[in-house]
């Protein structure tokens, strides 16, 4: 035993900037230990819980009142006892630093500043500014603080050195309620005498293009800057803040716009660089803007940062002169380039994620339709471009942009391009890896990497759909993944910094945007950006991901913080349902049943959405189409959850309400979707699946629900029918209800529409639609859009047979039941949750193999051996064929049991803590 690990303050491992004042503290116990009975928190700022009696790893912080400024280092240490229940107390742990930034518009005597523009550039089109102050100071600083933030992308420089290694800052939110700023300790890059700062601002998501309809100005028309640096000496506190007297100038960035691209010229110094230069822009001073410190909060979720760098598999240079860089993988973010090439010489980067004619890069499958030339699409962006120089060390990295791609044509390099010239870098936010598998079939390791390299390249400052088209926050797509994400990666800060926006962008009668974040509906060209808002399944999204959140990490707060915006979505899908009928079933019945005040039939919804047999969309059809078997249904499950919310809050009285209105809602659905057999009336892979995994159907219906879903999926020749919604589902619904090997049949299917077709056809990140990359090696759409890869829970759930148990939070109860199939002899998977590491791997072995004594020989099925590793303060049901469950606690432990399910005991080998 050691010491408690992995401290945490909001969820987050960075604590620099906060600007919550009693933030929730948390750590893991030290692994071998079983059963946390006390803990000790200590502070450098005189706090001292003393010993206190508690198995909760997380409490809030009750120290001396916080305020700007404040900095202190908290530490933790804990009483465990044994299994003969022996009490020891562990070392204490690292100590975590928190550091508040500005609490109160009161802290800011900086200004916002920004360019006098006096004709703003077309979108796509504008080029960055630098601003910059020389300051002089007495003597080096004991501490020195930078706080920053903008109207647009940023980066900050003091005396010619980049400050940090955050990326895309201040970061996406909804900027007209929340503006993140970032704090820095600047101390080491200051000096005695002259210093100068320097920051480099671009449109970003505040006014550059955005999204598939590559609408710009969304947030504001103008730019702008704020910072203050704080600096301490023995002297005094001196504090730079941005004003008038700081001065503005054009920079090498010509253009910047996160869809389109970035083009510097390398040529055109910066006033913030090689001052007296004959070619320097001339210096002017800013422009000080109107603007509020209102909307400013410290970090909340974390940041943007280059996490990985990857070297080309190949450079290939085309007869047309072209060079295409090959990564061999498609990823988010941007590209190195140490080579430029002469003086003068110009360099086209054209970023794409598949190859066309020519074997070039081909943007072509991510144009977006142009709304407003009906029948014409917009150019797919993602371009660079860069002018050399000459100087020694020229490196060009377009840190104002993203792309998301696997290949580049570089355009206008004579020289042939080496291996070390250029670099990929995946951009992202910094998420910890807690989750893995593999098993003894490659090609669903394949597919378990493929899903994470393409949840990595939409896991960029919020959830996005995919990162080249859109880059958009879609409420659908994350509520889609977020149980394979939090599985796989520590997206609890992550989620809650993008719920803020799902909240700040809820409309006022409850309508759940399809964006977050996002300036309202009416900053869009086209139509459907407004209409199409409130789909179920997409607005629910308020709902489900806070819950599967808190079952992840046992953390109520992110239901508490969510509560009242469930309640207004919720208040609107009632008041649809309550108040409108279809006009179909209107028209047939002028007086409406009973049960149809539970349907929620009307309003636009996107349905199923890119089933593989059904129709293309067509979302002005949708407006007036009767959803209702698919809008009904999540009316159901956001009741049904909202009920267990309300449970958890101590909501007991709206608990009952919302349990009863959930009964009800279900017995609608059931009346008016099932026939008198119990078979689903609108038959399709997807509502079956729904009506099992939403429990809309009564325990006699459930078999012949699945036999109608088996048939379905055996009509379709063993290929899978569902789409967007229900895909997830899948799966697990054939595993739970008897259909185990289909499920199986399904996963391990080599034609499409499947995931190993993708898979097969070399897809490095899940596509789109399932024909992606169509027969003959065409593309069709994002290559990148992480939601059909949520099938890998189901070889986290089954495969490897790792799942939390029902009403368990924070995985304090676990169970453990391989699910083996499609012949394979081996799985592993791990998840580190709040309690510590949990470890399942297992393996098939033949008869001929010698196992223990006691084990019935008889079936050919072989034997499986399991090794399971459980953390302190938790408990494992442990489910394998041949017996009862075991029921263990931490330490490691090995199980045999016969795989046929023969009925032989099970039996634990050995046991260690």
């Amino acid at each position: 035993m050691t010491a408690p690990t992995r401290l945490r303050a909001e969820h987050l491992p960075e604590a620099m900037g906060f600007t919550v004042t009693e933030p929730r503290l948390s750590w893991t116990p030290p692994a071998g230990s079983t059963t946390q009975t006390a803990y000790r928190i200590t502070a450098s700022n005189g706090w001292d819980t003393g010993r206190q009696e508690s198995a909760a790893c997380t409490t809030p912080y009750a120290g001396p009142a916080l305020e700007s400024r404040s900095r202190f280092e908290w530490r933790v240490r804990t009483w465990n006892t044994d299994d003969a229940g022996n009490e020891t107390p562990t070392g204490w742990s690292r100590p975590m630093t928190i550091e508040l930034g500005l609490l109160h518009t009161s802290d800011w005597t900086a200004q916002w500043i920004g360019a006098d523009e006096p004709q703003i550039p077309a979108p796509g089109e504008r080029p960055g500014y630098a601003f910059t102050k020389t300051f002089l100071l007495d003597s080096a600083p004991a501490t020195a603080r930078a706080y920053a933030t903008a109207h647009g992308i940023y980066e900050l420089f003091i005396n010619g050195r980049r400050v940090g290694d955050q990326q895309l800052t201040p970061g996406s939110t909804s900027y007209n309620t929340t503006l993140q700023v970032q704090a820095y300790d600047i101390t080491g890059l200051l000096r005695t005498g002259s210093n100068t700062v320097r920051a480099v601002l671009t449109d970003g998501w505040y006014r550059g293009t955005f999204g598939y309809t590559r609408d710009a100005d969304m947030y504001g028309t103008r730019t702008a800057f704020l910072a203050q640096l704080e600096v301490e000496s023995g002297t005094g506190t001196q504090v730079i803040g941005t004003d008038g007297s700081w001065l503005v100038s054009a920079t090498e960035i010509t253009v910047a716009d996160l869809m389109a691209g970035q083009r510097v010229d390398f040529r055109m110094a910066d006033g913030g660089r090689a001052a007296g230069r004959r070619d320097a822009p001339a210096l002017r001073a800013a422009v000080v803007r109107p603007g509020s410190h209102e909307a400013l909060t410290g970090p909340i979720g974390p940041p943007a940062r280059v996490t990985q760098e990857l070297a080309p598999a190949s450079i290939t240079r085309l007869p047309n002169g072209h060079q295409v860089v090959d990564f061999g993988q498609n990823f988010h973010g941007w590209v190195r380039l140490g080579r430029l090439g002469a003086p003068g010489d110009t360099v086209t980067l054209e970023y794409g994620e598949s190859l066309g004619q020519g074997a070039d890069v081909t943007r072509d499958h991510l144009r977006p339709h142009d709304f407003r030339r009906p029948g014409g699409f917009l150019d797919a962006g993602q371009v660079d471009t860069v002018i050399s120089s000459g100087a020694p060390g020229e490196v060009f990295e377009p840190r104002h942009t993203t792309h998301g791609f696997r290949y580049v044509s570089v355009q206008g390099m004579r020289e042939d391009l080496q291996p070390g010239d250029v670099t990929g870098h995946l951009v992202r936010s910094d998420l910890q890896r807690i989750g893995t598998f593999s098993c003894s079939n490659e090609r669903l390791n394949k597919l378990h990497e493929i899903v994470e390299w393409s949840f990595l390249g939409n896991s960029c400052e919020v959830p996005t759909d995919c990162p080249q088209r859109e880059k958009a926050g879609w409420t659908g797509d994350w509520q889609v993944f977020v149980p394979t994400a939090a599985y796989l990666y520590d997206v609890t800060g992550f989620s809650r910094k993008w719920l803020r926006d799902v909240r700040a962008d809820q409309w006022e009668n409850g309508v759940i945007a399809n964006i977050s974040p996002t300036p309202g509906p009416a900053i869009t060209s086209a139509e459907f950006m407004g209409f199409t808002n409130g789909s179920a399944g997409w607005g629910d999204a308020v709902v489900m991901v806070p819950w599967e959140l808190y079952r992840a990490t046992g953390d109520a707060s992110v239901l508490a913080e969510n509560w009242d915006a469930m309640k207004r979505w919720l208040g609107f899908v009632r008041t649809s349902a309550e108040a409108q009928r279809h006009a179909s079933r209107a028209a047939a019945s002028p007086t409406p049943a009973a049960h149809e005040q539970y349907l929620r039939d009307t309003c636009f919804h996107f349905g199923e959405w890119m089933e593989p047999d059904g129709p293309e969309p067509d979302l002005f059809a949708a407006r007036t189409a009767d959803h209702g078997i698919v809008a009904t249904a999540y009316y159901r499950h956001t009741t049904l959850l909202m009920a267990r919310i309300a449970r958890v809050l101590g909501h007991h009285g709206e608990a009952a309400e919302l349990a009863g209105l959930s009964r009800r809602i279900r017995q609608a659905w059931e009346t008016e979707y099932l026939d008198a057999s119990g078979r689903v009336t609108e038959p399709s892979q997807a509502n079956c699946v729904r009506a099992l995994a939403f429990d809309l159907v009564r325990r006699q219906h459930r078999g012949t629900v699945t036999a109608q879903l088996t048939s379905l999926i055996r009509d379709a020749g063993a290929h899978l029918g569902t789409g967007f919604l229900a895909t997830p589902y899948l799966l697990p619904v054939l595993a739970d209800n008897g259909a185990l090997g289909l499920a199986y049949e399904l996963l391990m299917q080599d034609t499409g529409p499947s995931w190993l077709a993708m898979v097969d056809r070399g897809a490095t990140t899940v596509w789109e639609l399932w024909n992606g990359i169509d027969a003959d090696g065409n593309p069709h759409q994002s290559l990148n859009h992480y939601t059909k890869g949520a099938v890998v829970s189901f070889l986290h759930r089954y495969t490897a047979g790792l799942r939390q148990s029902p009403g368990s939070t924070g995985w304090e109860r676990i169970i453990i039941e391989p699910r083996p199939g499609a012949s394979l002899t081996s799985a592993a998977t791990s998840h580190l949750g709040p309690h510590g590491l949990i470890e399942v791997a297992w393996t098939l072995e033949e008869r001929a193999a010698a196992h223990p004594a006691g084990v019935n020989n008889e079936k050919d099925d072989g034997v499986l051996t399991l090794t399971a590793t459980i953390p302190a303060g938790t408990t494992a049901e442990v489910l394998l064929p041949g017996g009862p469950a075991a029921v263990v606690g931490p330490g490691t432990h090995t199980f045999v049991a016969a795989a046929g399910g023969d009925g032989t005991q099970l039996e634990l080998m050995r046991s260690t803590l």
